[in-house]
């Protein structure tokens, strides 16, 4: 079992003192908190991409490379990338990049987003939400089998005839996980394609999303593949304080504040 944190990097004002905490800050605190996880033992730290006013990471690959050779054993993913709307190339190189400058450890989770603001603002039809994914997604996985690379092309990215992509990773491969909010056809996707599986639980008791799981393992094996073999994870929120009060008082106020704007903008 592997233990580690994720964020997003929030920005804003603290809604108990009123106090503002910018992208300069924040990215700073970032890199901090991945170098003190790293000394505590911690197994993994992941950075989640956005691109709106209240987080600071639209970039994860860099700010992580910027721990990069500060940390000594600590995985460093993003959570995630929104490979949707980005070029499968450009996410490959920069991972690789970081997995060179980590010796090795890198990874990516690959998802469509559960925000939206990132496909207009790259010129992307919503209602290509899911084709998006799944051309590109097959374009990332060819990138991280073979240095040259051949690619018929389709409706959402360019031919490619006999072309190198570098650098390659450190790794033999780039571990590439599906991340993915609880969709049925998502994960019945991540079986198929025999990918690890991240599950990002939003809300409720962990347990009632152990039928979802057997879905995933039950697509891998009509597909052929080892259900055993098959990595899983999930993602949750959480805090950590030396008592439950504490760690309520502390935490419930700017938590709060998030999902009750996060539920307006949704209505």
């Amino acid at each position: 079992m592997e233990l580690g944190l994720y964020t997003f990097g929030d920005v804003g004002a603290d809604p108990a003192t009123g106090r503002r905490v910018g992208p300069a800050e924040r990215l700073r605190n970032l890199v901090e908190e991945i170098v003190l996880a790293d000394q505590a033992g911690l197994d993994v730290f992941g950075l989640g991409e956005h691109h709106r006013p209240d987080y600071a990471v639209s970039a994860p690959a860099v700010a992580l490379a910027a721990a990069a050779t500060q940390t000594k054993r600590i995985l460093l993913t993003s959570a995630v990338t929104v490979l949707s709307s980005d070029d499968p190339i450009r996410v490959f190189q920069q991972f690789a990049t970081l997995d060179n400058l980590s010796e090795g450890r890198a990874e990516i989770m690959a998802g469509r987003g559960s925000f939206i603001e990132s496909f207009p603002l790259f010129g992307y039809d919503l209602d290509d939400y899911d084709t998006l994914f799944a051309e590109k997604l097959q374009l990332l996985m060819q990138l991280n089998e073979s240095e040259q690379v051949s690619w018929p092309g389709g409706k959402h990215t360019p031919p490619i005839t006999d072309r190198g992509v570098y650098p390659r990773p450190y790794q033999e491969k780039l571990p590439i996980w599906i991340a993915v909010g609880g969709t049925p056809q998502s994960l019945a996707r991540a079986g198929v394609l025999n990918l690890p599986l991240a599950l990002a639980i939003i809300g409720g008791e962990p347990a009632r999303f152990a039928p979802l799981f057997d879905l995933y393992r039950q697509a891998a094996q009509r597909a052929g593949h080892d259900p055993a073999t098959l990595k899983t994870s999930i993602n949750v929120h959480g805090f950590v304080a030396d008592t439950t009060q504490e760690a309520a008082d502390t935490f419930y106020a700017p938590q709060a504040d998030v999902m009750n704007r996060i539920g307006r903008e949704r209505g």
